[in-house]
């Protein structure tokens, strides 16, 4: 039995991007994983970094954020809201993003909560980064609604790359980084536009994408054996 945690931002309850996260929570349960949600609006979760995030305090007359999360890690000091999405990430093996593209990026709701979230000593740390990452062994995926046709998006489309390019932040400086397995996203396109009958057939494309998960494939990361141990490539330093 896998266990997944699903995390999904949206302001309407009803859309189409909702519809997607709750069609994922329902088929994988149904396969019998053990399956946790979020829904950020539901939950009226809080994006903005703040002192506050800390019971306890290293340093109470300066906040560094990234060293703060250190120490309440290690002194059990972080706000509630924080550390049940940091034991939902713990405890899985895949972590599903479900949201709409805003603005080449995502809604504030899902960077606050990698922001607050994503903890330092707990994710990553030092040379703990990609294929050292806290998370490694364990999988991400994204699925994504978006106004766009695809053929606006691509190397030579008029909005450039969508994985590689504006998601790249997301999907390498982020999900990459910490280490987990980044598979190929699923993205919903056009999706405010669409007939009924094109929606329903885009959600019968991502149920067909989460029934094969396991099949899907994966993004490639940097190799850290390609790197020293300051992350400077082997093959410009033996060049020197």
């Amino acid at each position: 039995m896998r266990k997944v945690h699903i995390v999904h931002a949206h302001p309407e309850p009803r859309s189409f991007c909702t519809a997607m996260a709750h069609e994922a929570r329902r088929l994988l349960a149904l396969r019998g994983d053990d399956v946790s949600f979020s829904d950020l609006y539901a939950l009226d979760f809080d994006p903005v970094v703040r002192a506050s995030d800390f019971v306890e305090r290293a340093d109470r007359d300066y906040l560094v954020y990234a060293l703060e999360q250190r120490h309440a890690l290690e002194h059990n000091a972080v706000a509630p809201d924080i550390q049940r999405e940091v034991d939902a990430l713990m405890s899985s093996d895949i972590l599903m993003l479900v949201f709409p593209l805003y603005w080449f990026s995502v809604p504030a709701l899902i960077k606050g909560w990698i922001d607050r979230c994503f903890l330092s000593g707990a994710l990553y740390g030092g040379k703990r980064i990609y294929g050292r990452g806290g998370m490694a062994g364990k999988r991400a995926v994204i699925g994504v609604t978006l106004g766009g046709r695809e053929h606006m998006f691509g190397a030579h489309a008029i909005h450039g790359e969508l994985a590689g390019g504006m998601l790249r932040h997301l999907l390498q400086g982020t999900l990459g980084y910490v280490g987990y397995e980044v598979l190929d996203p699923f993205f919903a396109w056009h999706v405010p536009y669409c007939s009924p009958s094109e929606r329903a057939d885009t959600l019968a494309h991502w149920r067909d994408f989460v029934e094969t998960l396991d099949a899907q494939p994966s993004l490639t990361m940097p190799g850290l054996e390609d790197y020293d141990d300051v992350f400077r490539p082997r093959t410009q330093v033996a060049s020197r």
